[in-house]
């Protein structure tokens, strides 16, 4: 049940609601959970795991292409149904010490990605791993403002994928 209400509601939920919406009690909860970080770690652990597996994937992926995109479409789409794992895979205040660890090695993936498909020239060549981030922040910002986030972030990512697609393009603009 925390997962489900830290997805609706973000990471700063109260406990107490957290318990409520499970039928239990509070101390039921902190006996099991001593802190909001234990209990968002074994919340997340789950997403976290299969976010790096994606992230595996595509870093082994032959196509350098398909594998960034796949991790766009893949992380948006998890942004997008999940307001708790933007904080986690964002490293909000709450989280910035869980899974350290997993972030670092997923950021190290996405370096790798990026580098391999300005290598194949199958990006801009000014793309950088920044502006993959930025990719990734304005998918969180969408499905936490949007009626049908899915949608919307699968329309952005689809929007921002063309935009450092290496076909003949014009400088960006700063």
């Amino acid at each position: 049940m925390a997962r489900e209400t830290f997805a609706a509601q973000g990471l700063e939920v109260a406990m107490r609601e957290i318990a409520r919406r499970a039928g239990l009690g509070i101390a039921t909860v902190y006996r099991h959970y001593p802190t909001r970080e234990d209990l968002i770690t074994a919340a997340f652990t789950e997403q976290v795991t299969a976010c790096s597996a994606t992230m595996a994937a595509a870093v082994e992926d032959p196509d350098p292409w398909r594998g960034l995109t796949t991790v766009v479409h893949e992380i948006c789409g998890r942004q997008a149904l999940d307001r708790g794992f933007n904080a986690t895979l964002l490293g909000s205040e709450s989280t910035r010490t869980l899974f350290a660890a997993e972030r670092a090695a997923n950021a190290r993936s996405l370096e790798l990605l990026v580098a391999r498909a300005r290598q194949a020239k199958v990006v801009r060549a000014d793309l950088t791993v920044g502006d993959v981030g930025i990719v990734l922040r304005a998918a969180s910002a969408v499905s936490a403002s949007s009626r049908d986030p899915l949608t919307d972030v699968r329309r952005l990512a689809a929007l921002l994928l063309r935009g450092i697609r290496a076909e003949p393009a014009e400088p960006l603009r700063e």
